[in-house]
């Protein structure tokens, strides 16, 4: 290897992945040494609490944080998650010509703009490939091997605690607050498991996603979000009798109305055929589908979450990053030239399955489809369960907009022939 001054390395945040980083820089330094083509050295770690990582050198620990990345480093990590103090922090570093690398999904899907003018203002690279799908190789085939084409659909499982609820539910019909328990006593979600499964997180990802893919800024307000705590046992057994199941799905799309094209950004469960490449990832992985003109279909799959995932994607920037400061080069810069307007979820063409507590008398059907026909709704399939109290009608949809169809379940709830609207769901996928 070349005598080659060492890239010295900041790390921000010492938790989960933070271990898992500093374990993979010094476990595998000589490595990392040979890729690159210089040392790579941890210069020191940032730490609220340094008494709780015994599991790291003393030496390297630190609880000032702005002291470290204006310290003599070339590259931020930072893993701490959050937007403040990450935030100041990153900005300081890239403002500084200081590349950073970063996991911090929550950022990046709201100050996405503010870093990388930083970053353009200063030459610094910015990077960010762990901050989607974990492990999964996924943000730089969309900002660097599909450059060239024209993506027109990105739609994944990119949340590994929902994607871990949701395959419980379907493969043991336990109820929703059951799975959560169970989900929560193995380690795959949090105590406070809010930003998960309320869609946070994922609305996040889909964020940076709609970005890279449209050429476009997107930020979290404006992706249209629903989590997964109202789907019942119900509604997995509804999806199972379709032959489909419940997925918590980003989609990602370009839509185009002649002249016009815009973005729709949503995250919210769905029912999806069990033919689709996405039935099949179940447990806390994660899977992303991907189309574009002319790569045609394209599925991105693997461990989507956890320390040491996540910290081999950090890893995998951190030597991009370093290579490039040998070797006197630059990394991609952010690619919003498309400026695209982003699609209300009201405009946004979708399918229902809409389950309905209904009187058990002559007509009741009639009434029923005669709000879908006012509003220009048109019906795919219907079926009748039940006598007397128990009775049930069960309506899957064509395509509508989503405003047509909210409408429509909106009207359907106050006629005097139904008693309750049980539950409503998108559909995705081809026509049942």
């Amino acid at each position: 290897m070349p005598s080659q001054k060492p890239i010295r390395v900041a790390l921000l945040g010492c938790g989960t992945v933070g271990t898992e980083v500093v374990r993979l820089l010094t476990g595998q330094a000589a490595d990392l040494a040979a890729r690159v083509g210089a040392p790579v050295e941890l210069a020191g770690i940032a730490v609220r609490k340094p008494n709780k990582h015994r599991e790291v050198p003393a030496d390297l620990l630190t609880t000032d944080a702005a002291a470290l990345v204006a310290s003599d480093v070339d590259v931020v990590v930072e893993v701490i998650g959050g937007i403040e103090p990450a935030r100041t922090l990153l900005l300081d570093a890239l403002r500084a010509g200081k590349s950073v690398v970063t996991a911090n999904k929550a950022l990046l899907a709201e100050h996405s703009a503010e870093l990388s003018a930083a970053a353009d203002g200063s030459g610094a690279d910015l990077y960010f490939e762990a901050a989607v799908a974990g492990a999964i190789p996924l943000l730089r085939p969309l900002r660097e091997s599909l450059a060239g084409d024209r993506i027109t659909r990105v739609m994944g499982i990119v949340n590994g605690t929902t994607n871990f609820i949701l395959s419980g539910m379907d493969s043991t019909g336990a109820s929703y607050g059951e799975t959560l328990e169970e989900a929560t006593r193995l380690g795959y979600a949090e105590a406070d498991p809010t930003a998960d499964v309320d869609g946070f997180d994922a609305a996040s990802k889909a964020a940076i996603l709609a970005s890279l893919a449209f050429h476009t800024r997107v930020t979290a307000s404006d992706v249209h979000r629903e989590g997964i705590a109202s789907v019942s046992a119900a509604d997995i057994a509804a999806a199972r009798a379709l032959g489909r199941t419940v997925k918590l799905l980003a989609i990602c799309e370009r839509v185009t109305e002649g002249d016009q094209e815009s973005v729709s950004v949503r995250v919210h469960p769905a029912m999806i055929p069990r033919s689709h490449p996405l039935a099949g990832v179940n447990g806390a992985f994660n899977a992303v589908f991907v189309e574009a003109d002319a790569a045609g279909e394209m599925m991105f799959y693997g461990q989507g979450a956890g320390g040491a995932p996540t910290a081999s994607a950090v890893l995998g920037d951190l030597v991009a990053v370093a290579r490039n400061l040998v070797q006197g080069g630059r990394g991609p810069r952010e690619s919003a030239y498309a400026g695209l307007p982003a699609r209300p979820m009201g405009q946004t063409p979708t399918r229902y399955h809409i389950s309905l507590d209904v009187a058990d008398r002559a007509g009741v059907l009639s009434q029923v489809a005669a709000v879908f026909a006012e509003h220009d709704v048109s019906i795919a399939a219907v079926r009748q369960e039940g006598r007397v109290d128990d009775a049930s009608l069960v309506v899957v949809t064509h395509a509508a907009t989503d405003a047509a169809l909210r409408s429509t379940v909106d009207k359907i709830g106050g006629l005097p022939v139904v008693r309750e609207v049980v539950s409503v769901m998108r559909v995705e996928g081809e026509e049942t």
